[in-house]
């Protein structure tokens, strides 16, 4: 079986999974902007991982655009985020990403990776100051939130091979 890790990043903690995936299953990891179609249809599992923005997979549309080419083929994706893993977020974010239909062809993961407001590139800063400022005004935040706020002076990094086991598992299971 031939597998590939697919991944675009912004502050790297999508990059050091897919690095961490590739490892562990012996795949070919490529990034985004070098994957296309027709290279893609040579893989057996196809696993690709976004960063999250605005509960957004970034450039997962390389997958759900190309849905109906991948036919026969097994795919994952995976999102990494500031917020601590719960279901609820996994739920949230894989419903607002892809539909019902899409979703009975892949398999979706949430993980958590972390927040470096220096690496963020100067749009996603302008936006994250915004949603700062925002959570800054109100007066009753979620816990989420007052660690969100945090992290904008300290970095978080909580990427941790052990939050690879349900993906891994699932993805050695099927292959």
């Amino acid at each position: 079986m031939k597998n590939v890790v697919i991944y675009k990043t912004t502050s790297n903690f999508t990059k050091r999974y897919a690095e961490w995936i590739s490892e562990e299953l012996k795949a070919d990891i490529v990034s985004h902007s070098q994957m296309k179609l027709d290279r893609m249809i040579g893989y057996d599992l196809i696993i690709y991982g976004g960063s999250l923005h605005a509960a957004g997979v970034s450039g997962v549309d390389l997958i759900s655009k190309n849905l109906r080419n991948l036919s026969g083929k097994k795919l994952l994706v995976f999102t990494t985020g500031a917020s601590p893993y719960s279901k609820r977020v996994e739920d949230e974010v894989r419903d607002r990403n892809f539909t019902p239909e899409e979703q009975k062809r892949l398999r979706f993961f949430y993980l958590r990776g972390g927040y470096d407001h220096i690496k963020l590139y100067l749009k996603n800063k302008l936006l994250m100051d915004l949603l700062r400022i925002r959570l800054l005004m109100k007066r009753k935040r979620t816990p989420e939130e007052v660690g969100m706020l945090a992290a904008f002076k300290h970095p978080l990094d909580a990427a941790r091979k052990e939050n690879l086991k349900d993906l891994l598992g699932y993805a050695k299971a099927i292959g």
